[in-house]
C-alpha cells in the first residue's frame, strides 16, 4: 500500500510538472508577443530615424537603418531655437516637478493622519476638483489676474498639484507610516513640522520617485499651456519649436515644383518627423530606467486600500 501511495504521488507530481510546463510556456510565448508589439514601434522610429530621405519615404527601412544618415538630427538641431527650446524645458521640468513633489506632499501627510479636523470635508473638496474645472476661460482669466501671463509661472504654478498625485501619496503613508511611529515621536517631543521633514519624507522615497517621474513627463511633453499663456518665444518650450519644425516640413509646395522633388521633400519630412520623436523623448527614456523600481511600486500603490 506505501509503494502505491509513493508510486501515484510521483506520477501526479510528474503530471503537475508537465502542467505547469505548459503553463509557463504560454505565458512566456505571451510576454514575448507582447514585448514585440512594444519594443517593433520605438525601433522602426530609432532606425527611420537614422535612415536617409529615400529610404523611410520608399518603405526600406524594416528593422534596422539603411543608407544610414544623420541628416534628419542634422535638420533639427540647424534650428537654432531648438537649443532654446531645450534650455525652457528643462527649467520648466525641474522647478515644475520640486513645485508639485513639496505641494503633493504637504498637502497628502495632513489627510494622511487621522485625527485631522474635517478631514472628509477637505477630501471631498479635492475629489471634485478631478471630476468637475473652471474650464480653459476662466483659467486663462485667472492666470492674466495674477500677472503670470507671458511668464515662466504660468507653465508651474496653475497645475502645481494634481489631486490624483496627492491621493496616491496620501495612500502610501496612511499604509506605511503607523500611527505608533507618531504618537511615540510626539512623547519625545517632535513637532508635526520636525516629524514631517525627519521621518515621513525619508520613509517616502519610493511614492516622491513616482510622482516626480510622472511630473516631470508632464511637464516635459507640455505644449498647450505654452500656446495658451506665452506669447514671447523666448520662453517657449521645447516642444513648441518642434512642432514649428515639423509643420514647416510639411508644408504642401506639390502645385510649384516637379514630381520628383516634392517626393524628396516628403521623404525629408518624414525623415524629420522620426528625428523629433527621438529627440523629444530620448532625455525621458533615459532618465525611467533609474526610477523603473520605484515605478513599480507605485502601480502597486494604486491598488492599496486608503
Amino acid at each position: 500500500m506505501k509503494m502505491q501511495a509513493i508510486e501515484a504521488k510521483k506520477s501526479h507530481a510528474i503530471r503537475n510538472s508537465r502542467s505547469d510546463s505548459v503553463f509557463y510556456f504560454f505565458v512566456y510565448a505571451v510576454l514575448i508577443f507582447l514585448t514585440i508589439i512594444v519594443l517593433y514601434p520605438l525601433i522602426y522610429i530609432l532606425s527611420s530615424s537614422f535612415s536617409s530621405s529615400h529610404a523611410v519615404s520608399s518603405g526600406k527601412v524594416v528593422l534596422f537603418p539603411v543608407e544610414f544618415s544623420i541628416d534628419g538630427y542634422k535638420r533639427v538641431f540647424a534650428y537654432s531655437r531648438v537649443w532654446t527650446g531645450y534650455k525652457n524645458t528643462i527649467i520648466y521640468t525641474l522647478l515644475g516637478t520640486a513645485i508639485n513633489v513639496v505641494m503633493t506632499m504637504t498637502c497628502a501627510y495632513p489627510l494622511s493622519r487621522r485625527g485631522l479636523p474635517h478631514k472628509g470635508f477637505f477630501t471631498f473638496l479635492f475629489s471634485f476638483t478631478m471630476i468637475f474645472s473652471g474650464g480653459l476661460i476662466p483659467t486663462y482669466l485667472q492666470v492674466k489676474d495674477l500677472g503670470l501671463l507671458n511668464n515662466i509661472g504660468a507653465m508651474v504654478l496653475p497645475g502645481a498639484m494634481a489631486v490624483y498625485q496627492m491621493v496616491l501619496a496620501r495612500t502610501f503613508i496612511a499604509n506605511t507610516i503607523p500611527e505608533d511611529l507618531i504618537e511615540s515621536s510626539k512623547l519625545d517631543g517632535c513637532s508635526d513640522h520636525r516629524f514631517f521633514i525627519q521621518f515621513v519624507l525619508p520613509l517616502s522615497k519610493a511614492v516622491i520617485a513616482v510622482i516626480a517621474l510622472q511630473y516631470a513627463v508632464g511637464h516635459w511633453n507640455s505644449y498647450f499651456d505654452a500656446m495658451i499663456y506665452l506669447q514671447n518665444n523666448k520662453l517657449y518650450p521645447l516642444q513648441i519649436f518642434l512642432r514649428e519644425i515639423l509643420v514647416m516640413s510639411q508644408m504642401d509646395s506639390s502645385d510649384f515644383m516637379d514630381e520628383d522633388t516634392a517626393v524628396a521633400i516628403q521623404g525629408m519630412a518624414e525623415l524629420i518627423k522620426y528625428a523629433l520623436i527621438v529627440v523629444s523623448t530620448a532625455p525621458i527614456l533615459c532618465l525611467y530606467p533609474f526610477l523603473q523600481k520605484y515605478f513599480v511600486k507605485g502601480v502597486m500603490m494604486g491598488s492599496l486600500k486608503g
